[in-house]
């Protein structure tokens, strides 16, 4: 028997791997998941002996979403109905806007209201910041000034020069009897042990979201926080696309220039950031939060700046955010700018991309020159014929890497916040987006956009579908895992 196995391994362990393969296919077929990803799935599972049960265990199964997230959706109602009453937005803010806002905006703010309890808030301050260093100096300058609570949500949060003054921050914060919670993805951070034990024994609260066992491995891991959030005091909101790393901020000896959005919001919008980090915070604390009306104070914004803010996630019923994009895009008359630093998208928004400029509508997207990843890179590459095609304009940033995610529209509606144009954005990880409907604040992001520009250069189609057959033969290869990516 044991000379039978050795002289046979390779046979039985292949057609073991061919039995766990149908099995698996069987079980893919009677899910109800995109197609494309369906059959993106079954050629890496057939195709690709033993790697392809490699990535379908680590990305294709969705017990343990079912398992984890059922458990959060549940946490998260809870939550929010214990608060709902806690909330100071106005009731006439929707009766407000629809007295202003043009029927397509009306339905889109509609939309969301239904889709993920998103209320639209009226009055608001939003401040629209251009990188890391200058995001950092207000956020610093902003958590000096915290005299009751720091509340803290990151995908990547690293100690090092920016993080280690960032902790030290919230550190000297908590022994001035500020109460501070945090949050961060375990796969995304990089914290040392020192650090993880002073945060421990001083009086903050920290955990990582989802932990797994080797993160330095799993960077592409399904499931994880992609959000980037702070509240303070309830009174003071951030969100956007830049993390706690040196990467995020442009040093004098760093080697690429980061070019990236945030935002910076007080008002009732704050309001909504806040229950959101705390139905995250109660699902990774995996304990009942003891609710503060300190959380929710009485807003003292009288500008008024419609947001509403947009989270989507495994737990939410609904792709959120990418509702609101596809709607918006289809929506729009004149303009559609789209910046994003991956761009991997779904059918729906190629379709709208594609819609609105045949119709007429000026659609231009701004993507880095060079991605930070190689695959990423080339997946991008394949959809762009598509867009030419429909004479989209291609954009491709020189300066440096563009990590912005940002859309403005018609000027009368933006969005700045975490999500890319991409599949894990849009299905698989946690994300969080304000849509701001104010002319003003539209005005400054095409601004914003068009000065961007200044440092892109325009596609050019006819060189573009020149290009070798090596170049495609890479981009069909890549797009073949962009369900995966």
């Amino acid at each position: 028997m044991i000379e039978f196995l050795q002289s046979h391994w390779w046979t039985i362990a292949i057609t073991l791997n061919y039995i766990l393969a149908l099995i698996a296919v069987v079980t893919i077929l009677f899910k109800s998941i995109n197609p494309t990803k369906t059959l993106t799935y079954i050629i890496v599972l057939l195709v690709f002996p033993f790697f392809g049960l490699i990535v379908y265990y680590l990305f294709g199964q969705e017990y343990r979403k079912n398992k984890i997230f059922n458990k959060k959706d549940i946490l998260n109602n809870e939550l929010i109905q214990s608060i709902e009453d806690k909330l100071e937005i106005k009731p006439e803010a929707l009766t407000f806007y629809e007295a202003e806002a043009e029927e397509d905006q009306i339905r889109l703010v509609q939309l969301l209201q239904k889709n993920d309890k998103s209320p639209l808030t009226q009055y608001n301050d939003v401040e629209i910041i251009i990188n890391g260093e200058n995001k950092f100096e207000k956020l610093f300058k902003d958590i000096e000034s915290a005299k009751q609570h720091i509340h803290v949500e990151y995908y990547i949060l690293k100690d090092d020069k920016i993080g280690t003054r960032f902790l030290e921050l919230l550190l000297k914060k908590a022994d001035q009897g500020v109460q501070v919670k945090l949050s961060y993805d375990d796969v995304g951070s990089k914290i040392s042990s020192k650090m993880k034990r002073r945060l421990t024994q001083s009086s903050i609260e920290h955990h990582p979201f989802m932990p797994v066992l080797f993160p330095k491995f799993t960077g592409k891991m399904n499931y994880r926080d992609h959000r980037k959030i702070v509240i303070i005091d309830g009174e003071i909101g951030y969100v956007g696309g830049i993390n706690v790393s040196d990467t995020y901020v442009n040093y004098p000896e760093n080697k690429k220039y980061w070019r990236d959005t945030h935002l910076r919001i007080t008002g009732e919008a704050v309001f909504t950031l806040q229950v959101q980090f705390l139905t995250n915070w109660n699902f990774v604390s995996d304990k009942k939060i003891e609710l503060n009306q300190t959380y929710f104070p009485k807003n003292k914004t009288e500008t008024i700046t419609p947001i509403q803010i947009a989270a989507s996630g495994p737990d939410t019923d609904w792709a959120n955010i990418m509702e609101a994009i596809f709607f918006s895009i289809v929506t729009a008359e004149k303009y559609v700018y789209i910046a994003t630093p991956y761009f991997i998208p779904n059918d729906q928004i190629i379709t709208a991309m594609q819609v609105a400029s045949k119709s007429g509508v000026d659609v231009r997207i701004l993507i880095p020159d060079k991605s930070d990843s190689w695959i990423a890179q080339h997946a991008t590459n394949s959809y762009l014929e598509q867009l030419f095609d429909a004479n989209v304009k291609v954009y491709r940033y020189k300066k440096g890497f563009t990590h912005a995610k940002t859309m403005v529209i018609d000027d009368v509606f933006t969005t700045i916040g975490t999500c890319n144009m991409d599949y894990r954005s849009f299905n698989i990880n946690f994300e969080i987006n304000a849509l701001i409907y104010s002319k003003e604040q539209a005005l400054k992001a095409k601004q914003m956009y068009l000065n961007d520009l200044d440092n892109s250069l325009c596609m050019d189609y006819d060189q573009w579908k020149n290009r070798g057959k090596l170049e495609r033969l890479k981009e069909a290869y890549c797009r073949l895992w962009a369900p995966l990516l």
